[in-house]
């Protein structure tokens, strides 16, 4: 029994070893490449590019994994050519541990538009309440991105890209709803998105 215990110990040590190996494996490309953009804790330097701090780990593996086959496009093939599919998953458990902080609304009757769109849709148009999917607090789940704390920018660009079906990836549900959204809603869902928790 003690040699069980002493042999799942080490095993368990050597597990905590490895995610730690592959934590420092992920900072160190965090630091060569991706905190251009995304910041060095996944704050993203401008609203064109997406915060990734609090995002599921299993979301970002598969969107990294998406721009390396090209299934998605964009500049972030070429940063993700190289790394084999260990980085990418520690890549996404590093950003994952991050904390999200959300951005103050700048227009609160435009986030009242969005909040109501957010949790109800639009049943005139026939737009889907986001939390249907995204959950009541935007939080996502491993499929699904967490959306609470995004960039407005980078949500409302989303939108517009898997409206005009650009956005390659992830397309099939996301199109039909971003293509009967107004721009009001657009804006407005981006808006109360950001200041999200």
């Amino acid at each position: 029994m003690r040699r069980a215990l002493w042999a799942l110990g080490l095993a368990w040590a050597a597990a905590a070893a490895a995610a730690d190996a592959d934590l420092e494996r992920a900072r160190k490309i965090v630091s060569g490449r991706c905190f251009l953009c995304h910041g060095f804790e996944g704050e993203s330097s401008s609203g064109l590019y997406p915060r990734l701090a609090g995002q599921h780990p299993e979301y970002l593996a598969k969107q990294l994994l998406d721009f390396k086959s090209g299934r998605r496009k964009s500049q972030m093939t070429e940063m993700v050519a190289d790394l084999d599919d260990a980085e990418i998953r520690a890549l996404g458990v590093y950003f994952s541990k991050q904390k999200p902080a959300p951005h103050a609304p700048s227009d609160p009757e435009i986030t009242a538009v969005g909040r109501y769109v957010y949790h109800r849709g639009n049943v005139y148009s026939g737009v889907a309440a986001c939390a249907s999917c995204h959950g009541p607090d935007g939080a996502g789940t491993p499929q699904l991105p967490r959306l609470a704390g995004q960039n407005a920018l980078y949500t409302e660009t989303q939108l517009k890209q898997f409206n005009k079906r650009e956005r390659t990836n992830d397309n099939a549900v996301m199109h039909t709803i971003a293509s009967k959204l107004t721009e009001l809603e657009i804006k407005a869902v981006a808006e109360y998105i950001a200041g999200m928790e």
